[in-house]
């Protein structure tokens, strides 16, 4: 079945003591194909963990991953991720860096400039190609390292807290822009964020993780379509129900947007 398909996956660390701590413990999740879904929870629940489990950039303890119906043994063209640093290397250009990945799948040429013009115009950076990183703005520069994991078309986008480093109206229009290639694209994104209203705004539905070690806490379906207002009494409430939620531990609690 297609989407990203989290089974019993657990992860025990060893602490400086050598003691073993359980940072999450049996996560099952099932993501289905074209679904936004954002993970929230305290600090330090594990989210980015399970995030970077999934991309297959650590190893879980026990459990498995699927993207379709492949397990996830490590990193894949399948799968593409955008964390909070766009990371993009100083001394190419953006147009050089939005092709990295196609240059050294060694893509051809006419794909590559046609694949750039499309995804310069998809993420507003028309007329930036030849600019380098420090030329541009921090809001910018996260789309181009947004362009550049889209470009390689992978099946599902892991986002680990894309938009914290920039200022809050700049924060708001990238979500605006997110939903509005979601809508066009319909990729399988999973999103990590610790902003609740950007939950609410962004997915179709929103995972709680409870404290350490993190289990699956509670699920709420956001209801509405986009375009969706911010000020939309519905989101106001569900964002607040999360927020209650989190702050009481939010066990057994029974709500009417749980799954």
């Amino acid at each position: 079945m297609p989407g990203i398909h989290i089974k019993n996956i657990s992860k025990t660390y060893i602490d400086g003591a050598g003691n073993p701590v359980d940072a999450i413990k049996e996560i099952n999740l099932d993501i289905k194909d074209g679904e936004f879904v954002s993970i929230v929870g305290p600090s330090g629940c594990g989210k980015s963990t399970l995030l970077e489990i999934v991309a297959g950039l650590q190893k879980q303890t026990a459990g498995e991953v699927y993207i379709d119906d492949k397990k996830v043994t490590g990193p894949s063209r399948d799968i593409g991720v955008v964390f909070q640093d766009a990371a993009l290397f100083p001394w190419k250009t953006i147009k050089k860096n939005i092709l990295y990945g196609m240059e050294i799948s060694k893509a051809p040429k006419e794909e590559q400039e046609e694949k750039l013009k499309s995804y310069l115009e998809l993420m507003n950076l028309t007329g930036f190609a030849d600019k380098y990183p420090s030329q541009l703005s921090g809001g910018m520069r996260q789309r181009a390292g947004i362009a550049r994991t889209l470009i390689m078309n992978p099946k599902v986008t892991l986002m680990d807290e894309p938009f914290s480093a920039v200022d809050h109206l700049t924060r708001c229009t990238l979500q605006e822009e997110l939903v509005r290639i979601h809508e066009k694209e319909k990729k399988t994104v999973l999103f990590v964020t610790h902003d609740i209203n950007e939950a609410v705004f962004l997915s179709d539905r929103v995972i709680l993780l409870s404290p350490r070690p993190s289990v699956i806490q509670n699920e709420y379906v956001i209801k509405t379509k986009h375009p969706r207002s911010r000020s939309d009494d519905y989101l106001v409430h569900v964002a607040a129900k999360i927020v209650a939620d989190i702050s009481r531990g939010a066990e057994n609690v029974e709500s009417e947007y749980m799954i």
